[in-house]
């Protein structure tokens, strides 16, 4: 097989085969490293967000043996992954999400933005979103999160984080409600999906 038909190939079989050629797995590592950096990034911040990075990988990598490989697309497992380490991270996630209250700088977008006037305002709502974020049920917290910073469909999250699709419905319908209301009415999906201007 080619190394680029190798590379081709979908997640499972790439962690199928790393379980007799170990660097087949980097192959995951490259597809998904990225994504699940920036979305613990924002959970947690910069400077624990490269452990948990290495951890998330380094514990999947352990764990491969008991992929299901009936799903061609590790993210959701890579993701759920993530999320049990950041609950680990618990005090460190509220901090970031105080000083993103306080300081309304959020460390995936805070490289890309300008000091223009919708800046500034968005970052008043981006305070008061952190602020409300901090105050929601983890378990709530991370269906939100998964679905908006993470990309994830809600099949996803319920794969990712081993519970029923209701639940995460449930879950993410009452994490909106909450936020609608701590933000005076604001869609809070407007607020938290904002991705970072690239000039």
């Amino acid at each position: 097989m080619s190394d680029m038909s190798r590379a081709e190939g979908d997640d499972a079989s790439h962690i199928k085969r790393s379980l007799h050629e170990p660097d087949a797995f980097a192959e995951v590592f490259r597809r998904h490293a990225s994504d699940i950096t920036r979305y613990v990034t924002r959970r947690l911040g910069v400077n624990a967000a490269d452990d948990v990075v290495a951890e998330t990988f380094l514990t999947a990598f352990r764990q491969r043996r008991r992929y299901d490989a009936t799903h061609p697309n590790a993210r959701p497992w890579l993701y759920g992954i993530a999320t049990n380490l950041i609950g680990r991270h618990l005090r460190t996630e509220l901090h970031q999400l105080r000083v993103l209250e306080r300081t309304g700088t959020d460390p995936v977008t805070a490289p890309f933005t300008d000091r223009s006037d919708d800046r500034v305002s968005a970052e008043a709502s981006r305070r008061r979103l952190a602020g409300a974020l901090a105050t929601l049920p983890q378990g709530h917290r991370d269906a939100l999160l998964l679905v908006a910073w993470a990309g994830l469909t809600y099949p996803e999250v319920a794969e990712a984080l081993d519970v029923r699709l209701g639940t995460v419905r449930s879950r993410i319908n009452r994490a909106r409600e909450r936020l609608r209301k701590e933000l005076g009415g604001v869609n809070p999906m407007a607020i938290i999906s904002e991705e970072p201007v690239h000039e």
